[in-house]
């Protein structure tokens, strides 16, 4: 690999992962990871621009921020780019009504949004509520719509809290497309869609900023297929074997975000 300094030259925007970066969910919040609350204050007393990008779909974003800053984070609602309300602006914008199959603790970011007679399925990490008759219900209304839509939260395999790793909607989004025999559209990462607009709102093109995720395929590929430079955490959900993943391979790997800013504040935007 070439040199840190090669690989962050020009860097003026960092994006991060919440979940697996900043701290594991879990009982009563979770616990941040150690470093990162120091290291976000950091890098937001630095002059890179910052911005969080998650696919976070059990909690509103109002509930999220809430949370991180009662583990001691500098974190406001509008830094965070979100699937949940950018779900709801598609859900607006294409006269969707949509059969939930999600957490009750992010219901309340569709609360504007219309769901009689329902015309797509809104599916997102339900976590106890993927019960059985949640997911053939929701394979029902599908089944019964001419031009079945289905949209799902992020596609992420799995993601840790305290107590473990812990399956995501992903595995629950493809028994959907299976059953059904369609193709979800992803809100979230690794959609680039969803990159671009947290850069819109960072100001900043593809090549000036850097993602910091946990997840080979969700943060690293998915910011790199943007035009992005990524680094994976070795912290999360974070396995040995991504770094010898066959078709992805990130920016660089750090012990933790608090490497991540050592090395960006020396190297980045020189």
């Amino acid at each position: 690999m070439a040199a840190w300094g090669e690989r962050l030259a020009g860097v003026r925007g960092v994006l991060l992962d919440i979940s697996g970066v900043l701290y594991d969910g879990g009982e009563g919040g979770g616990a941040p990871i150690a470093g990162s609350v120091e290291a976000l204050a950091r890098l937001k007393r630095s002059q890179l621009k910052v911005r969080f990008c998650t696919n976070e779909s059990q909690k509103s974003r109002e509930d999220l921020v809430g949370m991180l800053r009662r583990l001691g984070f500098d974190i406001s609602e509008g830094e965070v780019t979100a699937p949940a309300p950018a779900t709801c602006l598609i859900l607006k914008e294409r006269g969707l009504r949509p059969h939930l199959l999600i957490h009750d603790g992010v219901r309340s970011e569709f609360d504007q949004i219309d769901t009689s007679n329902p015309n797509c399925v809104v599916i997102a990490d339900a976590g106890e509520g993927f019960s059985y008759q949640n997911m053939n219900k929701a394979f029902q209304v599908l089944m019964e719509l001419e031009n079945p839509v289905l949209l799902s939260l992020g596609k992420g395999r799995y993601y840790k809290e305290t107590s473990g790793l812990m399956l995501d909607v992903g595995p629950y989004m493809k028994a959907l497309e299976y059953a059904c025999g369609i193709e979800a559209e992803v809100v979230g990462k690794p959609s680039p869609e969803f990159f671009k607009s947290a850069l819109r709102e960072m100001g900043l093109e593809a090549h000036q900023a850097i993602m910091i995720g946990d997840d080979i395929v969700g943060d690293v590929s998915g910011a790199q297929r943007c035009g992005m430079r990524a680094l994976q955490v070795r912290t999360g959900k974070f396995r040995p074997s991504d770094e010898h993943h066959p078709e992805v391979k990130a920016d660089g790997y750090v012990d933790n975000l608090a490497e991540a800013v050592d090395l960006l504040l020396q190297h980045a935007d020189k």
